[in-house]
Protein backbone atom coordinates (compact mmCIF):
# COMPACT_ATOMS: atom_id res chain seq x y z
CA UNK A 1 0.00 0.00 0.00
CA UNK A 2 1.29 3.28 -0.85
CA UNK A 3 0.06 7.25 -0.16
CA UNK A 4 0.61 9.78 -2.58
CA UNK A 5 0.65 12.99 -0.51
CA UNK A 6 1.76 16.12 -0.77
CA UNK A 7 3.13 18.99 2.15
CA UNK A 8 2.05 21.55 0.16
CA UNK A 9 -1.95 20.85 -0.37
CA UNK A 10 -4.48 20.54 2.38
CA UNK A 11 -6.81 18.10 0.39
CA UNK A 12 -3.72 15.07 1.12
CA UNK A 13 -3.78 16.51 4.95
CA UNK A 14 -6.92 15.50 5.61
CA UNK A 15 -5.64 11.50 4.94
CA UNK A 16 -2.53 12.42 6.14
CA UNK A 17 -3.58 13.26 9.70
CA UNK A 18 -6.57 10.51 9.27
CA UNK A 19 -3.85 7.69 8.76
CA UNK A 20 -2.16 9.11 11.89
CA UNK A 21 -5.00 9.27 14.37
CA UNK A 22 -5.28 5.60 13.34
CA UNK A 23 -1.81 4.92 13.76
CA UNK A 24 -0.85 3.57 10.89
CA UNK A 25 2.46 3.12 8.95
CA UNK A 26 2.11 3.49 5.25
CA UNK A 27 4.44 3.75 2.53
CA UNK A 28 4.30 7.74 1.35
CA UNK A 29 5.27 9.19 -1.68
CA UNK A 30 5.68 12.92 -2.09
CA UNK A 31 4.23 14.57 -5.03
CA UNK A 32 5.84 18.15 -5.88
CA UNK A 33 2.87 19.55 -7.30
CA UNK A 34 4.65 23.38 -7.05
CA UNK A 35 6.76 21.74 -9.89
CA UNK A 36 3.93 20.29 -11.57
CA UNK A 37 4.59 16.54 -11.02
CA UNK A 38 1.23 15.57 -10.74
CA UNK A 39 0.93 16.54 -14.26
CA UNK A 40 3.47 13.59 -15.52
CA UNK A 41 2.56 10.56 -17.80
CA UNK A 42 3.62 8.54 -14.13
CA UNK A 43 0.97 10.35 -11.90
CA UNK A 44 -1.72 10.75 -15.00
CA UNK A 45 -1.38 6.63 -15.00
CA UNK A 46 -2.53 6.34 -11.21
CA UNK A 47 -4.95 9.73 -11.19
CA UNK A 48 -6.21 11.49 -14.84
CA UNK A 49 -7.74 14.11 -12.78
CA UNK A 50 -3.87 15.03 -11.64
CA UNK A 51 -5.08 15.78 -7.94
CA UNK A 52 -3.65 14.42 -4.51
CA UNK A 53 -3.97 12.10 -2.57
CA UNK A 54 -4.46 9.01 -3.84
CA UNK A 55 -3.69 5.68 -2.23
CA UNK A 56 -3.13 2.52 -3.81
CA UNK A 57 -3.99 -0.83 -2.50
CA UNK A 58 -2.47 -4.19 -2.55
CA UNK A 59 -4.58 -5.03 -5.15
CA UNK A 60 -3.47 -2.07 -7.39
CA UNK A 61 -6.39 -0.30 -6.83
CA UNK A 62 -6.11 3.27 -6.65
CA UNK A 63 -8.68 5.41 -4.64
CA UNK A 64 -7.94 8.87 -6.69
CA UNK A 65 -10.40 11.43 -3.33
CA UNK A 66 -9.87 12.08 0.01
CA UNK A 67 -13.53 10.55 0.52
CA UNK A 68 -12.27 7.25 -1.26
CA UNK A 69 -9.38 7.02 0.60
CA UNK A 70 -11.08 7.56 3.85
CA UNK A 71 -13.56 5.51 3.47
CA UNK A 72 -11.21 2.58 2.96
CA UNK A 73 -9.33 3.19 5.44
CA UNK A 74 -12.22 3.18 8.24
CA UNK A 75 -13.48 0.50 6.74
CA UNK A 76 -10.06 -1.96 7.09
CA UNK A 77 -9.05 -0.20 10.47
CA UNK A 78 -12.08 0.74 12.32
CA UNK A 79 -10.42 1.90 15.28
CA UNK A 80 -10.57 4.67 16.42
CA UNK A 81 -13.69 5.71 14.94
CA UNK A 82 -13.68 8.57 12.64
CA UNK A 83 -16.32 8.54 10.52
CA UNK A 84 -18.91 7.69 13.54
CA UNK A 85 -19.87 4.66 15.74
CA UNK A 86 -23.64 4.22 14.91
CA UNK A 87 -25.41 4.60 12.03
CA UNK A 88 -26.87 7.90 13.42
CA UNK A 89 -23.61 9.49 14.20
CA UNK A 90 -22.40 8.04 11.17
CA UNK A 91 -24.81 10.21 8.69
CA UNK A 92 -24.37 13.28 11.51
CA UNK A 93 -20.83 13.46 10.65
CA UNK A 94 -21.64 12.95 6.68
CA UNK A 95 -23.62 16.19 7.33
CA UNK A 96 -21.32 17.77 8.82
CA UNK A 97 -18.40 16.73 6.25
CA UNK A 98 -20.17 18.30 3.29
CA UNK A 99 -21.18 21.59 5.80
CA UNK A 100 -17.68 22.13 6.44
CA UNK A 101 -16.26 21.44 2.65
CA UNK A 102 -19.26 23.24 0.67
CA UNK A 103 -18.75 26.80 3.53
CA UNK A 104 -15.20 25.88 3.82
CA UNK A 105 -13.12 24.70 1.37
CA UNK A 106 -14.72 25.55 -1.44
CA UNK A 107 -15.17 29.33 -0.26
CA UNK A 108 -11.02 29.31 0.11
CA UNK A 109 -10.25 27.48 -2.78
CA UNK A 110 -11.92 29.95 -4.71
CA UNK A 111 -10.61 32.88 -3.17
CA UNK A 112 -7.02 31.67 -3.53
CA UNK A 113 -7.27 30.18 -7.02
CA UNK A 114 -8.66 33.31 -8.17
CA UNK A 115 -6.20 35.91 -6.53
CA UNK A 116 -2.87 34.00 -6.44
CA UNK A 117 -0.05 34.76 -9.49
CA UNK A 118 1.11 31.57 -8.86
CA UNK A 119 -2.26 30.24 -9.94
CA UNK A 120 -2.59 31.71 -12.85
CA UNK A 121 -4.79 29.78 -15.62
CA UNK A 122 -5.45 27.59 -12.39
CA UNK A 123 -9.01 29.10 -11.34
CA UNK A 124 -10.18 24.93 -10.38
CA UNK A 125 -8.13 22.13 -9.51
CA UNK A 126 -7.53 19.44 -11.92
CA UNK A 127 -6.11 18.52 -15.48
CA UNK A 128 -7.35 21.41 -17.17
CA UNK A 129 -6.66 25.46 -17.06
CA UNK A 130 -9.48 27.68 -15.92
CA UNK A 131 -8.70 31.65 -16.19
CA UNK A 132 -9.20 33.27 -12.72
CA UNK A 133 -11.93 35.51 -11.96
CA UNK A 134 -11.19 38.36 -9.27
CA UNK A 135 -14.87 38.33 -8.39
CA UNK A 136 -14.95 35.14 -7.57
CA UNK A 137 -11.79 35.40 -5.07
CA UNK A 138 -13.80 37.92 -3.25
CA UNK A 139 -16.85 36.30 -3.21
CA UNK A 140 -14.76 33.46 -1.80
CA UNK A 141 -13.29 35.85 1.13
CA UNK A 142 -16.99 36.91 2.23
CA UNK A 143 -17.87 32.93 2.00
CA UNK A 144 -14.53 31.97 4.51
CA UNK A 145 -15.53 34.59 6.90
CA UNK A 146 -19.08 33.63 7.04
CA UNK A 147 -17.80 29.98 7.82
CA UNK A 148 -15.68 30.75 10.53
CA UNK A 149 -19.30 32.43 12.16
CA UNK A 150 -20.96 29.35 10.75
CA UNK A 151 -18.16 26.92 12.79
CA UNK A 152 -17.87 29.26 15.97
CA UNK A 153 -21.95 27.89 16.50
CA UNK A 154 -21.18 24.40 15.08
CA UNK A 155 -18.80 23.95 17.63
CA UNK A 156 -20.41 25.67 20.87
CA UNK A 157 -19.14 24.64 24.47
CA UNK A 158 -18.43 21.01 23.10
CA UNK A 159 -14.98 19.81 22.80
CA UNK A 160 -15.12 18.47 19.32
CA UNK A 161 -17.35 19.05 16.83
CA UNK A 162 -19.31 16.21 16.58
CA UNK A 163 -20.07 15.77 20.24
CA UNK A 164 -17.64 13.26 22.70
CA UNK A 165 -14.85 12.49 20.02
CA UNK A 166 -12.28 13.20 17.90
CA UNK A 167 -13.80 12.42 14.37
CA UNK A 168 -12.95 13.66 10.84
CA UNK A 169 -15.04 16.79 11.13
CA UNK A 170 -12.50 18.05 13.51
CA UNK A 171 -9.86 16.91 10.96
CA UNK A 172 -11.72 18.55 8.22
CA UNK A 173 -12.57 22.42 10.27
CA UNK A 174 -8.79 22.21 11.70
CA UNK A 175 -7.54 22.00 8.33
CA UNK A 176 -9.44 24.36 6.47
CA UNK A 177 -9.16 27.32 8.95
CA UNK A 178 -5.32 27.08 8.68
CA UNK A 179 -5.50 26.94 5.14
CA UNK A 180 -8.12 30.66 5.13
CA UNK A 181 -4.89 32.12 6.79
CA UNK A 182 -3.38 32.20 3.08
CA UNK A 183 -6.46 34.06 2.06
CA UNK A 184 -6.10 36.38 5.36
CA UNK A 185 -9.68 34.83 6.99
CA UNK A 186 -9.03 34.03 10.34
CA UNK A 187 -11.04 34.08 13.51
CA UNK A 188 -11.66 37.25 15.17
CA UNK A 189 -11.95 37.61 19.39
CA UNK A 190 -15.48 37.22 19.08
CA UNK A 191 -14.72 33.58 17.47
CA UNK A 192 -14.02 32.00 21.52
CA UNK A 193 -15.27 28.26 20.61
CA UNK A 194 -12.94 28.48 17.51
CA UNK A 195 -9.54 29.79 19.32
CA UNK A 196 -10.22 26.87 21.76
CA UNK A 197 -11.36 23.97 20.00
CA UNK A 198 -8.28 25.10 17.38
CA UNK A 199 -5.58 24.88 19.86
CA UNK A 200 -6.59 21.44 21.50
CA UNK A 201 -6.64 20.40 17.85
CA UNK A 202 -3.43 21.80 16.97
CA UNK A 203 -1.68 20.10 19.80
CA UNK A 204 -2.25 16.53 18.74
CA UNK A 205 0.22 14.60 17.66
CA UNK A 206 -1.40 14.22 13.91
CA UNK A 207 -1.65 18.03 13.62
CA UNK A 208 2.13 18.37 13.17
CA UNK A 209 2.14 16.18 9.95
Amino acid sequence: MKFYDSSAAPSPRRVRMFIAEKGLDIETIEVDIRAGEQFSDAFRALNPLCTVPVLTLDNGQHLTTTDGCRAWLEATYPDPPLLGRTAEEKGQIADLLHIIMFNGQQAISEALRNSMEAMADRGIVGPDNYVQIPELAERGRARGARFLDRLETMIGDREFIAGDIFTAADIDAFIYVTFAKWAEIEPGPAHTNIRRWYDATAARPSAAL
